[in-house]
């Protein structure tokens, strides 16, 4: 049983997505569906409203037509024999009246029936079925206390009323309906144009045309999505000229380290005394080594973006990440005689995530140490957030530092002070400043005062 139920579960598809509506469609429906409740709702209120008025006049026609009969003289009236109204007009017949005198009928119109047509101890208005016909009867009594005067009318008659002068109003209405619905149609239509005009603009964009979109002629309602296109043309534009030049500056620098590996190797290969063969060797790790930190910061510059776009991070506590880089190099410093000192007067939490402050701080402390003299000192010092201030990030170094024009070209990919002796790529910086531009930091740089090298402030907002 379990196999068999497996194997029929293996085969069950599932149900393809539905295909969202489109966006004329959606309004289309909303629009005629509102229009068509209103239509309904107008057609019920047009129809209360006319059965009221129709009943109201026709129930005051009956208590005229009481009134007249009420006015006539009854002594001329042959009690013996019954009195016919003659019929007049063509739609006399649409209301009858009895006159009846103690329980007996005197005089009646031609169609009205021969029994009463309701009580005859009632008065006002009523409604009765007499010979299975609804009829709507006034009743008033006469001169004499004795008389009753009923006038009545067929409720069928009062219907067909109702229906004639609602129609009268309903054709015109249905006829303006599908009218409507056509105009609607063409406004929605001509509203969402726009749209489809974007769409096609984009749609048939070369792959690598990242030019703005026309902004002439666009509705204002369009206008914001046209606007953020062209801003999403704009960065992707800068980002692939950012691209474009960084693989064309890594491959150009990555040229370097492997040639000079090639090199040595075939020192190495041709060497005929061990000394030489080995230092050729270290030559060669030496170069891994610089090709491998050339890699790995050209992938952090990479991660960079994609670490960005993720949901912001829990605050990362600055003097924590400083202790731990701090320890992390402790041996490089060491192996030069330089002294790395950390200031910091209590926790500095920052909104960052703890890798991106564990970047940042490496490659700046990473650098001070790098281009300092052997027995250098470098100074760490970290303040925490106060009223009115963000906290502080500061590295300093008592080095050469550096000179203006040198200063000022600071956090350009693959740019190296010439002169210092040092290996390195020049990343360093550009992760430095694209860290601090995505997270909206303030990277400030000079020549210390204190330790007379360069000092590199970082400020959180």
């Amino acid at each position: 049983m379990s196999a068999a139920s497996d194997t029929g579960a293996g085969h069950h598809t599932a149900s393809p997505a539905r295909t969202p509506r489109s966006l004329q469609t959606r309004l289309l429906v909303t629009v005629l569906a509102l229009v068509l409740l209103a239509w309904c709702a107008a057609a019920a209120l047009a129809w209360y409203e006319t059965e009221h008025e129709v009943s109201e006049l026709l129930d005051a026609h009956l208590a005229q037509t009481a009134a007249l009969l009420r006015l006539q003289p009854l002594d001329e009236l042959d009690e013996d024999k019954l009195n016919e109204a003659p019929e007049l007009y063509k739609y006399q017949p649409k209301v009858v009246f009895q006159l009846w005198h103690d329980g007996q009928l005197l005089a009646r119109s031609a169609n009205a029936p021969l029994q009463p047509l309701t009580d005859r101890r009632k008065r006002g208005f009523t409604n009765s079925e007499v010979e299975d016909q609804e009829w709507r009867v006034f009743v008033t009594p006469g001169r004499k206390g004795d008389v009753r005067i009923l006038v009545g009318e067929r409720q069928s008659m009062r219907d067909e009323i109702v229906m004639a002068s609602v129609s009268s109003m309903w054709e015109p209405m249905a006829w303006a309906l599908p009218l409507l619905a056509l105009g609607i149609w063409w406004a929605v239509r001509g509203s969402v144009r726009p749209l489809r005009q974007l769409g096609q603009a984009v749609a048939t964009r070369q792959p690598q045309s990242l030019a703005p979109l026309d902004t002439a002629g666009v509705p204002p309602e369009v206008l914001p999505l046209v606007t953020a296109l062209n801003g999403l043309f704009e960065r992707m534009a800068q980002l692939l000229a950012s691209e474009q030049q960084f693989t064309a500056d890594a491959a150009h620098e990555l040229r370097t380290p492997i040639a000079g590996i090639r090199m040595q190797a075939q020192v190495a290969q041709g060497a005929s005394e061990a000394a030489e063969r080995s230092d050729a060797l270290a030559a060669t790790v030496r170069g891994c080594d610089r090709a491998t930190r050339l890699v790995e910061q050209l992938l952090q510059l990479a991660r960079l973006d994609a670490e960005a776009a993720q949901p912001s991070a829990p605050p990362t506590d600055l003097t924590d990440v400083a202790r731990t880089v701090v320890a992390d190099l402790a041996s490089t410093a060491q192996a030069r005689g330089q002294q790395v000192t950390l200031q910091c007067t209590g926790p500095a939490p920052v909104p960052l995530a703890e890798p991106l402050a564990q970047v940042l701080l490496r490659n700046l402390l990473d650098n001070a140490l790098r281009y300092s003299p052997e027995g250098a000192q470098v100074q760490v010092q970290i303040s925490p957030a106060a009223p009115g201030k963000g906290a502080q990030l500061c590295v300093q170094d008592s080095g050469p530092g550096l000179a203006e024009a040198d200063m000022a070209r600071l956090g350009e990919r693959f740019f190296r002070v010439l002169g210092t002796g040092q290996s390195g790529s020049g990343l360093g910086w550009s992760i430095v400043q694209r860290i601090a531009r995505l997270h909206g930091l303030r990277v400030a740089h000079d020549r210390s005062p204190t330790l007379g090298g360069l000092r590199v402030t970082i400020t959180w907002p």
